[in-house]
C-alpha cells in the first residue's frame, strides 16, 4: 500500500513539476553539447538558442497559457463550439506571430548576429533557428488546447518527449556536422568554421525535435478530435462568440504574460552582448568566443540546475496561496507564505554554498576528460572564480521567483510589471557602467546579474508585503538556515580539500554534499527550524527523527 501510495506521488510530481524537470534537461544538454562542439561552439550556440527560448515565451508559453483559461472556462460551461473557437483563433494568430519572428531571423540574422551580440559566425545558426520558431508556436498552442480540455498528464508527457527528443537529436546533429565543419575548416584554414558547423547542427537537432513534437502532437489530436465530436451535439452555449471578442481576450491575456516572461529572460542575450564588447576592446577578442561559451555551458548550467531545485521546492505552495487568497482566507495565506519562505531558505541556501565551495571539483566534472587541457584549465579558473561569487544568485533567483509568482496569483499585475522593468533597466545600467565603462569583465557581468535578482526579489517582497500586512519571520525563514548551511559549507569545504586529489571530483562531489547534508540537518534540528512533521516527508528521516530523539533536540 505503501508503495502505490509512494508511485503515485512520484506520477503526480512529475506531472506538476513537467515544466521545471523539462528546463533543467534543457540546461544539462548544454554540458555534453559543449564536449562536443566546443566551449567556441557553443558561444556561437548561446545567441541562437536564447532568442529562440525568448520567441518560444510569447508563441509557445504565454499562448499556451491563455488559450488554455479561456478554453477552461467555456469547457466548464459545455460551450465547446466556443472553445473550438478559441483554438483555431488561437491557432491562426500564434501561427501568425511565429511566421513574423522567424522572417525576422532569416531577413536579419546579419544585423542581429554582427550588432547585438558582435558575434558574426553566428548568422548561420540564426537561420537555422528560424524554423524551430515556427514549430515551437505549434507546439505550444496544441499544448494550450490540451490543457484547457483538462488533458494535463498528456501535456506533462509531450513536455518530456520533447526534451528528450531535443537531447538526442541536438547531441547527434552537432556531432555530424562539427565533423563535417572540420573539412570546411580545414579547407578555409580557419577552426572557426569547425564550431560554427557544430553549433549550426545542434540548431538543426533543436528543429527536429520540434518537428518530432509538433508530428507526435498532432496525431494525439487528431484521436482525440474524434471524441470531441460527440461533445458538440451536446453544447450548452447560447450563443458564438465573434471572431474579434475572442482576439481581443486572447491578446489581453498574452501581451502581459509575454511582457513578463521576456523581460525576466532577456539579460542572458544583452549579457553576451556586453562580455563580447569588453573582449573586444581589451583586446581579448579571440578568446570572447570560447571564454563566453563556457560560461553559458557549465557556469549558467550549474547556477540554472541549482534555481531550478528551489523552485521545484516552492511551486506547489504557490499555486495554494493563490488559492487562499481567492477564497479569501488572509490568515491561512499568509502563514503557507511563511511556510514557502522557510522552505525555500532550507533549499537554496546550501545549494549556494556548495556551489561555492565545490566550484572547481564541479567544474571539473562538467569538462570531462577534456578538463586537464590548457584551454579547459584556462577557462575552469574563470569559472571556479565566477562561481565563488555567483552562487548567490541562486538565493536571489528563487526569493525573486516566489514572490514574483505570488504577484502574479494576486492579480498584482500592475506591480509586477514595475518589479520586472525596474530589475531590467537596473541590470542594463549596471551591466553598461561595470563592463562596457570600467571593464570589470565577468565579474561585472556576474554583479549586474546579482543585482537584477536582488532588486527583483526585494521589490516583489514589498509589493506583496505592503498588499497583504505580511511580516515574515527572518530567523526561521532565513538566518537560521543561513547559518546552519554554512557551518555544514566549511565540512564540504574541507572534505573537498582532502579528497579532490586522492579520489577525484565525482567521489568528491558526492561525498562531500552527503556529509554536508547531514550536518544541514542536523544543525536544522538543532536550531529548531524543522521538527518531526517536515523530516517524516524527507529521504531517511526516520533516520534523523530516531537521531533527534536520542539526542534531545526533537
Amino acid at each position: 500500500m505503501r508503495t502505490q501510495l509512494m508511485m503515485k506521488n512520484f506520477k503526480t510530481h512529475m506531472v506538476m513539476f513537467a515544466g521545471t524537470i523539462s528546463y533543467m534537461m534543457l540546461l544539462f544538454m548544454r554540458i555534453p553539447l559543449a564536449n562536443i562542439i566546443g566551449d567556441p561552439g557553443m558561444g556561437l550556440f548561446a545567441p541562437a538558442f536564447e532568442i529562440y527560448i525568448l520567441t518560444t515565451l510569447v508563441t509557445s508559453y504565454s499562448m499556451s497559457k491563455t488559450m488554455s483559461g479561456l478554453i477552461r472556462y467555456r469547457v466548464k460551461r459545455e460551450r465547446y463550439r466556443n472553445a473550438g473557437k478559441v483554438f483555431h483563433a488561437a491557432f491562426f494568430l500564434d501561427l501568425m506571430i511565429s511566421v513574423i519572428m522567424a522572417a525576422v531571423l532569416l531577413f536579419l540574422s546579419s544585423a542581429i548576429a554582427d550588432i547585438l551580440v558582435l558575434e558574426h559566425l553566428s548568422r548561420m545558426v540564426l537561420l537555422a533557428a528560424a524554423p524551430a520558431v515556427l514549430f515551437a508556436a505549434l507546439v505550444g498552442t496544441f499544448r494550450g488546447y490540451f490543457n484547457g480540455y483538462g488533458l494535463g498528464v498528456l501535456v506533462a508527457h509531450s513536455q518530456y518527449f520533447e526534451k528528450i527528443s531535443m537531447f538526442i537529436c541536438v547531441l547527434l546533429c552537432g556531432n555530424a556536422f562539427q565533423k563535417y565543419g572540420r573539412n570546411v575548416a580545414a579547407l578555409l584554414q580557419s577552426e572557426n568554421y569547425a564550431y560554427a558547423y557544430g553549433a549550426f547542427g545542434a540548431m538543426l537537432g533543436v528543429v527536429l525535435s520540434q518537428v518530432i513534437t509538433t508530428i507526435y502532437l498532432l496525431v494525439i489530436y487528431g484521436v482525440y478530435s474524434i471524441t470531441l465530436r460527440g461533445r458538440i451535439g451536446a453544447d450548452g452555449g447560447k450563443r458564438l462568440e465573434t471572431q474579434y471578442s475572442i482576439q481581443k481576450m486572447i491578446l489581453s491575456g498574452l501581451i502581459p504574460l509575454s511582457f513578463v516572461s521576456v523581460f525576466s529572460n532577456l539579460f542572458m542575450l544583452i549579457d553576451q552582448r556586453f562580455f563580447n564588447y569588453y573582449m573586444n576592446v581589451s583586446e581579448q577578442g579571440n578568446m570572447r568566443t570560447r571564454q563566453w561559451g563556457s560560461y553559458y555551458s557549465r557556469f549558467a548550467v550549474l547556477i540554472g540546475l541549482g534555481c531550478a531545485i528551489g523552485c521545484i521546492a516552492v511551486y506547489a505552495l504557490v499555486g495554494k496561496i493563490g488559492s487562499a487568497y481567492d477564497r479569501e482566507e488572509y490568515r491561512n495565506m499568509r502563514e503557507r507564505i511563511a511556510k514557502a519562505v522557510k522552505r525555500l531558505g532550507i533549499v537554496s541556501f546550501p545549494i549556494t554554498i556548495y556551489l561555492a565551495v565545490l566550484a572547481q571539483a564541479l567544474i571539473s566534472l562538467t569538462y570531462g576528460k577534456k578538463s586537464a587541457s590548457i584551454a579547459a584549465k584556462e577557462a575552469g579558473k574563470l569559472l571556479v572564480s565566477a562561481m565563488h561569487g555567483g552562487a548567490v544568485i541562486v538565493v536571489l533567483f528563487g526569493f525573486a521567483f516566489l514572490f514574483g509568482k505570488i504577484l502574479y496569483k494576486l492579480n498584482m499585475l500592475r506591480e509586477l510589471f514595475l518589479t520586472v522593468i525596474i530589475s531590467f533597466l537596473v541590470h542594463i545600467a549596471a551591466g553598461y557602467l561595470l563592463v562596457h565603462k570600467l571593464l570589470l569583465g565577468i565579474q561585472g557581468l556576474l554583479s549586474a546579474v546579482i543585482l537584477l535578482y536582488g532588486v527583483y526579489a526585494f521589490l516583489a517582497f514589498f509589493f506583496v508585503t505592503r498588499k497583504i500586512r505580511y511580516r515574515q519571520d527572518w530567523f526561521a525563514g532565513v538566518i537560521f538556515p543561513a547559518i546552519a548551511a554554512g557551518v555544514s559549507g566549511v565540512v564540504v569545504f574541507l572534505l573537498q580539500m582532502v579528497l579532490l586529489e586522492a579520489a577525484g571530483a565525482l567521489i568528491t562531489v558526492l561525498a562531500a554534499i552527503l556529509a554536508g547534508v547531514f550536518v544541514y540537518i542536523f544543525l536544522l534540528m538543532a536550531l529548531r527550524v524543522i521538527g518531526e512533521a517536515e523530516l517524516s516527508g524527507m529521504p531517511l528521516g526516520f533516520f534523523f527523527i530516531l537521531l533527534g530523539k536520542n539526542l534531545g533536540i526533537l
